[in-house]
């Protein structure tokens, strides 16, 4: 058995469960249960505090752990990133107040900065060689400018949103941050062999997101001109039709790019195309 750390609410246990779910890893429902065991699958979930995923597995209470990376690289712990997960993105930056002119990292010395990260924020500083006083706040870092409390922050960024309706302005980012999955040192063959498979099912989900099955008919004339447009994962599948001077064309397409390469492909005479969602994509 398998024991995974996760958030025990909030955004990152949103796209956790997600995930696991997508990996058709049936957990039971209940958030008010501390320990709870998969239907299908040899894993226990253990809900927890996102700060105190990191030490969970480096102390070897939990196996495994999915965490931000801006929380694990600011406790430090002894443990080891298996793999990003590439959900929960966002950034730790330097954010003042909008109104004031910013300068560049000089701007700092000698400032109060409030931050629920002071780990990263002082290796930053101290790499920069700026002497700032960081003043260590759990919740609400944002409306410290604003009270008269410090003189800027340094804090987590997503869209910004937060930022400016607290009229502060981001103006260093410091470090980028991702969900990853986080393993302790030591884990037995055994568990090595569960978190394997899990990690294939993982990414046979990851390699379908923003991807589309894309099936279409051609005059066989046209098929060389087609399968030049199409960016497949190697090469397209070409189908012969009843009709001799038809055939059908499957591929598969980036959302990012899928309207444009469908306009070529109509401009060269495809015909019948049919879209659908990939679910799993084993490469």
């Amino acid at each position: 058995m398998l024991r995974i750390a996760v958030q025990s609410k909030g955004r990152l246990y949103d796209d956790t469960m997600n995930l696991l779910k997508e990996a058709d890893i049936k957990i039971p429902a209940s958030k008010r249960i501390l320990l709870v065991q998969a239907n299908n699958f040899p894993l226990e979930v253990l809900y927890l505090r996102d700060d105190d995923i990191p030490e969970s597995v480096a102390d070897g209470v939990a196996d495994i752990g999915i965490v931000g990376e801006n929380e694990f690289v600011e406790r430090n712990e002894n443990a080891q990133i298996i793999s990003r997960l590439g959900f929960s993105k966002c950034r730790l930056s330097l954010a003042i107040p909008k109104d004031i002119p910013y300068s560049g990292l000089d701007w700092f010395n000698g400032k109060k900065i409030a931050t629920s990260y002071p780990n990263i924020l002082r290796s930053f500083l101290k790499k920069n060689n700026i002497n700032a006083d960081i003043h260590v706040i759990t919740g609400s870092v944002e409306i410290s400018p604003g009270i008269g409390l410090t003189d800027a922050i340094f804090d987590i960024v997503s869209s910004g949103s937060t930022l400016l309706s607290n009229n502060l302005k981001e103006v260093e980012k410091v470090m980028k941050s991702e969900a990853v999955l986080i393993g302790n040192w030591n884990m037995d063959e055994s568990k090595h062999k569960i978190l394997n498979e899990m990690l294939f099912r993982f990414e046979a989900v990851r390699s379908a997101q923003g991807k589309k099955y894309v099936m279409m008919n051609c005059p066989k004339e046209k098929v060389s001109a087609i399968t030049k447009v199409l960016p497949g994962i190697k090469s397209p599948t070409i189908i012969p039709l009843a009709d001799e001077g038809w055939c059908s064309v499957h591929t598969v397409l980036d959302e990012e790019r899928f309207w444009e390469i469908i306009g070529k492909l109509k401009e060269l005479g495809a015909q019948g195309i049919l879209v659908t969602p990939i679910e799993k994509m084993i490469l």
